[in-house]
């Protein structure tokens, strides 16, 4: 099992959500580090707080480090026009020199969409037809040709990206979630990476197994397919995640996301690796 960090970037500050990153860049027992895709804070007491912006700060954190790989788990589609949108993916892995994890979802949250007038569907079938679209389109762009594209949600006119990703055919995509009929399937079809949103090893095994349900149904072989899945990090007990690792790592979980709460301090994730290291 391998390990990776994540900020959420609300009621914090740039100056230590940047320490943050850059102490795990220097740590090589973290492949990766991830934040959000959000306006608001979320499953937050305040959710009008200070909340910055996931892409921009994923921008500003991918030219402040040199290692580490660097993701946002996971964008919410309906927050951006696909085509322009695979401008910036495009963008950001020419910045980070190809290090780019790129975390999909269909969106759901209806506080922030709402104020902010953007249209995030009304029903569940509505979003993931339009992120089916999406997922077309932005893997259609990646291979830099002329692209036309006439959906119910999306129209493309030969459109072209230039550049295309330092990646190839384009970064890894990372599709969270656990509908058997829709996300899985859809997993199956387009992921190198898929995330678990819970917490639990059971939950996780069951998903994991319904994920290699799709992919036999398109012929895809599942370990073709990284599974993450987002671990809290209580950080007055590090020493108290062990049991809970050793139940991941013996369930075949190849990615723990360490979620790192606020206020963040770097100092905590050299205390986090000292643990790790010393108990697995």
């Amino acid at each position: 099992m391998r390990y990776a960090i994540k900020t959420s970037p609300q009621h914090t500050t740039w100056a230590d959500l940047l320490a943050v990153w850059q102490a795990a860049d220097e740590i090589d027992l973290f492949e990766s580090a991830w934040t959000f895709d959000h306006f608001y804070p979320i499953f937050s007491d305040d959710s009008r707080g200070p909340c910055l912006e996931g892409w921009s700060t994923l921008t500003a954190l991918a030219q402040a480090t040199q290692r580490i790989r660097v993701g946002c788990l996971v964008t919410g589609t309906p927050y951006r026009q696909p085509a322009a949108f695979a401008n910036l993916v495009a963008t950001v892995d020419v910045i980070s020199d190809g290090r780019l994890e790129l975390g999909l979802g269909a969106g759901w949250n209806e506080e922030e969409s709402g104020a902010m007038g953007i249209d995030l569907a009304p029903t569940w079938t509505e979003r993931f037809d339009r992120f089916e679209e999406v997922l077309e389109v932005l893997t259609r762009l990646f291979t830099g040709r002329p692209v036309s594209f006439d959906g119910r949600h999306h129209q493309l006119r030969d459109a072209v990206l230039n550049p295309v990703s330092v990646q190839q055919p384009h970064p890894p995509i990372c599709i969270g979630g656990t509908g058997e009929r829709r996300t899985l399937p859809l997993a199956a079809r387009f992921a190198q990476h898929w995330n678990y949103p819970g917490f639990d090893t059971d939950g996780f095994v069951q998903k994991r197994d319904a994920l290699a349900a799709a992919c036999a149904a398109v012929h895809r072989d599942p370990a073709e397919i990284m599974t993450s899945m987002h671990v809290p990090v209580p950080v007055a007990d590090l020493a108290a995640l062990i049991p809970t690792m050793e139940a991941h790592a013996a369930a075949g979980l190849d990615l723990a996301i360490l979620y790192l709460p606020a206020p963040h301090r770097p100092e905590v994730v050299a205390e986090l690796a000292d643990v790790l290291r010393r108990a697995l």
